[in-house]
């Protein structure tokens, strides 16, 4: 297969590279000085890209390469690919589901502990020396607190049966009802917000979910509860979230996604209040190298015309 074209979006998980330039002859986009002259160059030689939650292959570069078939996403989520334009030309889409879901929650667990029990302040009150001078103030219990989670798919799921296990009460908001499930369906996103104490954003991004955390959720959550995203940054309304911390109209926040990555709004920097993290959900080196097989599993699979192992259409 080392005579197959496979472009790289952006620069990925070295073992993932590493793998794919075993097999294939890969373009890595990010060594060119610009898209148009990579397109120049060699739109003609790709017949795969691979993406990922920072470049996914939009309507102009599934235009621009004539022999795309497939394109893997090493992520679970798709909102970087445009699915309408795949789905016209014919082109197959892959993501890595299920092998991400167990680090992606428990991320999500230790966003709610360190919020609550305001870890990452208790690390700087020891490295400071502010110890001796006096004993940290209180923080809050997370043992049997009540949990909202917007999205029970298998992330959503898993936050929950961890939840579960902390004695938390459970409920979810999605666009159905769950079969099966013990939590309680919460029919709109404010009944939810304004029965729990932290809300869990871990819903998939589209239209329907973008900026779906407002500043009526927001408010109906209140100046104790706390929000939490492990999802994707424009699921909230970031100038709104701001807003509402600064002003003490939310109790506190976890944060693994931004509306504008890398950029962060320098208002939270100061807030002890929030927990900020660069996008790690599934970045352990385990979950990286399974979902890099997967990636390359795929693609093996599609070249040699056999089913495919996570296909999305």
């Amino acid at each position: 297969m080392d005579d197959i074209g496979v472009l790289m979006t952006c620069p990925m998980f070295g073992y993932l590279e590493a793998e794919l330039e075993k097999r294939f002859k890969l373009f890595k986009l990010w060594q060119y000085p610009s898209t148009a002259e990579f397109l120049r160059e060699s739109a003609d030689s790709v017949q795969a890209v691979v993406g990922n939650t920072k470049v996914g292959a939009d309507a102009e570069l599934i235009g621009s390469l004539p022999r795309l078939g497939i394109v893997a996403s090493y992520s679970v989520g798709l909102d970087k690919i445009d699915l309408r334009k795949c789905g016209e030309r014919g082109i197959r889409i892959t993501n890595t589901p299920d092998v991400l879901t167990d680090d992606v929650a428990d991320l999500a667990i230790g966003l709610i502990l360190a919020v609550l029990r305001r870890i990452c302040a208790c690390d700087g009150f020891v490295r400071t020396g502010s110890w001796k001078n006096g004993d940290f103030e209180l923080a809050t219990k997370f043992s049997g607190k009540s949990v909202g989670i917007v999205g029970l798919g298998r992330i959503g799921s898993a936050i929950a049966k961890r939840a579960k296990a902390f004695g938390c009460k459970v409920s979810y908001f999605s666009r159905s009802e769950k079969p099966g499930t013990n939590y309680k369906f919460c029919s709109n996103i404010l009944e939810l917000a304004t029965n729990c104490e932290v809300l869990v954003v871990a819903c998939s991004l589209t239209q329907e979910t973008h900026h779906i955390i407002n500043r009526e959720v927001i408010d109906a959550l209140g100046p104790t509860g706390i929000l939490i995203d492990i999802g994707r940054g424009p699921h909230i309304d970031e100038p709104v979230l701001v807003s509402a911390l600064t002003e003490g109209r939310l109790g506190g926040a976890g944060l693994d996604v931004f509306e504008k990555e890398p950029d962060v709004p320098q208002e939270l920097f100061g807030l002890e209040n929030v927990v900020l993290l660069p996008h790690v959900g599934s970045d352990t080196l385990e979950t990286s190298k399974a979902m890099a097989d997967l990636v390359v599993q795929n693609l093996e699979a599609f070249f040699l015309n056999k089913p495919l192992l996570t296909p999305v259409i």
